[in-house]
């Protein structure tokens, strides 16, 4: 890092973020309850009320790389909540592509892949299809990747066709551009490959989120359950389980606040800090998820359980846009060329 308060960083936040995070996980525990998040799954509820709030919040407005580690700490806490809104899609994905179109609110989606464009008159035309995009049937708005650039296009010139997924808070969908014509004015100056590096390490945030919620309903749980006796928590087997998820987090964690500095400092090692990042995440959630299930046994899985929700938030983030052992290859092939800076 180049500035004493980057470097500060490595080791702990400052008074300003500290105050952030106490903010941020106040407003997150009030609005976005566990009660609320089930009214969604179960019931349909919308969450619209909940990001227009999180908008009078200004958290919407969060759109410059150098605010990247408040960016982080706001994820981590929606990761903790499995926020129902399109926030993540919409502030590290959508945001960092477009970014003179971001900080009004307006949710969107980005397509990173699957999409071509060729040169027509005066303008372009968008073929193909973008595969497993993250809130892409709730997004206004999409930027989309091509060789010849990235080019915001509205939804409604799309086709969009939702899937199924593990987490039921999440929306995913296959997005088909069908001869989408759009026009110089329509293109991005953004650096996708910058943009991809926040993406990765916003999912990364909410992954370590989503664990640390599994890891507190687990200790909670095993404080309670009593066998022969005794809490189970008490016994050395459940004791070592718990302490390997913790050094989990916080491995996860530190790697993901990392990526994050780096993206903020634009420091050259941004690209491997994000794939370590993302590695790392995916690698926590497994052991997390492994161990949480184990340890709180079969009423984890239920549907009246409020780990389930967490469990599924850790593993849908760890699948999207490539989980860990695509990452731990491209961190073998950036060391492998002489490209990574001492870290």
């Amino acid at each position: 890092m180049t500035t004493g308060r980057e470097a500060e960083m490595l080791f702990e936040f400052d008074s300003d973020q500290r105050l952030w995070q106490r903010t941020v996980r106040d407003a997150v525990s009030k609005e976005c309850t566990a009660a609320f998040v089930r009214s969604v799954a179960d019931a349909g509820a919308d969450p619209e009320p909940l990001w227009r709030t999180y908008r009078k919040l200004g958290w919407t407005e969060l759109v410059d790389p150098s605010e990247a580690v408040e960016l982080g700490i706001l994820l981590e806490e929606l990761g903790h909540a499995v926020d129902p809104t399109p926030y993540l899609a919409t502030m590290t994905q959508f945001a960092p592509l477009v970014p003179a179109a971001a900080g009004d609110g307006t949710p969107g989606a980005a397509a990173f892949s699957g999409v071509a464009a060729r040169a027509d008159g005066a303008g372009w035309v968008l073929d193909g299809t973008a595969r497993h995009v993250l809130d892409a049937d709730r997004a206004e708005r999409l930027a989309v990747v091509t060789d010849a650039g990235v080019f915001v296009v509205p939804a409604a010139a799309v086709s969009v066709a939702p899937l199924y997924v593990f987490d039921p808070l999440l929306h995913v969908a296959d997005v088909t551009f069908e001869g989408v014509r759009v026009g110089e004015d329509d293109r991005s100056g953004a650096d996708p490959e910058r943009a991809r590096q926040l993406a990765l390490a916003g999912l990364a945030m909410t992954t370590v989120g989503a664990c640390r919620r599994i890891l507190e309903l687990t200790l909670e749980h095993v404080r309670g359950r009593h066998q022969f006796g005794a809490p189970i928590g008490s016994f050395q087997a459940v004791q070592h389980k718990a302490a390997d998820m913790h050094v989990a987090i916080e491995r996860a964690r530190a790697l993901a606040y990392f990526a994050m500095m780096t993206i903020a400092a634009d420091d050259p090692r941004r690209r491997l800090a994000a794939a370590m990042a993302k590695a790392s995440a995916g690698e926590c959630q497994a052991l997390v998820f492994r161990h949480g299930v184990q340890l709180f046994g079969a009423m984890g899985n239920t549907w009246e359980n409020e780990l389930q929700f967490a469990l599924k938030r850790a593993k849908s983030c760890e699948l999207l846009l490539g989980g860990a052992a695509e990452h731990r290859a491209v961190i073998a092939d950036i060391v492998g060329d002489g490209h990574a800076h001492q870290l």
